[in-house]
């Protein structure tokens, strides 16, 4: 096979790679309407509660979690060690990191039960209840 060839086929393959890549999103029920990013990594940073009169419930994905992963690195902007030291800090003070919940089902079900309740998901398992706030994708 030329070398011509092989070029084409790894960039082909390369860039199908690309165009699959995981789409992310941060959804809410219908009680909150918008949020800004600095919005949604203050809320899980647990340094904004409220938002008008809705207390706010910031769910997190299980720590192994490949979501989890992508939300603390491009949402949160904060890689594990940093993060974990962040709550250690803030557990002296009395503070909590958000609920953790095992599966995106389970953080769907929740969000659609609890107004002001907040998550992040992957795209294809989003329902047509919940409202997504930010969107990423790991590119």
């Amino acid at each position: 096979m030329p070398l011509i060839s092989i070029k084409l086929i790894i960039i082909l393959l390369l860039s199908t790679l690309y165009l699959h890549a995981d789409e992310y999103v941060v959804v809410s029920n219908r009680h909150i309407k918008t949020l800004s990013l600095a919005e949604i990594k203050a809320i899980y940073l647990k340094k904004l509660s409220y938002t008008e009169d809705t207390k706010l419930l910031p769910i997190n994905l299980s720590l192994r979690d490949k979501i989890r992963k992508s939300f603390e690195k491009n949402v949160l902007q904060m890689n594990l060690i940093r993060l974990n030291a962040y709550w250690t800090k803030q557990h002296y003070l009395g503070h909590r990191p958000p609920l953790t919940m095992k599966s995106q089902e389970a953080v769907k079900k929740l969000i659609k039960k609890v107004d002001g309740a907040i998550g992040y998901i992957n795209i294809d398992s989003l329902d047509d209840d919940l409202l997504i706030i930010y969107q990423w994708s790991d590119k």
